[in-house]
């Protein structure tokens, strides 16, 4: 038999705990897409050199060849392309943490992106989410560029810390 002292801090032990989780839950649920748009290993644009883009190639990097920025691992095709980023990484690194700038744009909105649907513009990378129901990129060149660019830039001075 417990007596009333026991049971008080039972109690309070249980609201200690129940705090606990519920701050952690808090904490976990904030920081879900504030940061780069990584995949599951951290990688930006998924793993795909961001250098080769701007060669009007879409290519997947080596695990041999990768860096840290700004809070996102990125993967090279090889040296050369790891050396480059890390000499200019600003000019590399895609608009919007890596987010679909359509969707930024459009929707005011944090996408995934396909790692294969990007494009240069005025000398910066922006990518785009694209599967079977939805070609973002073609709603971007359809809806007019230049507009949403300007809108997603203006959205991700709000954005980008949601």
């Amino acid at each position: 038999v417990r007596s009333r002292r026991q049971r008080q801090m039972c109690i309070r032990d249980r609201k200690i705990a129940l705090l606990a989780f519920t701050t952690l839950l808090l904490v976990a649920c904030a920081s879900q897409n504030i940061g780069p748009n990584v995949n599951g290993n951290g990688y930006m644009a998924d793993g795909y050199d961001v250098t080769e883009y701007f060669n009007n190639n879409a290519t997947e990097g080596f695990d041999r060849y990768s860096t840290t920025y700004n809070g996102a691992k990125y993967k090279f095709v090889n040296q050369n392309n790891l050396d480059k980023f890390k000499a200019n990484p600003e000019k590399y690194e895609p608009q919007y943490n890596g987010y679909c700038a359509y969707a930024v744009g459009a929707q005011n909105k944090k996408i995934s992106i396909n790692p294969e649907s990007y494009e240069i513009r005025d000398g910066k990378l922006y990518l785009f989410y694209d599967n079977i129901f939805a070609d973002t990129k073609k709603k971007w060149d359809e809806e007019g560029p230049e507009q949403l660019q300007s809108k997603a830039d203006e959205n991700w001075k709000t954005l980008k810390n949601n």
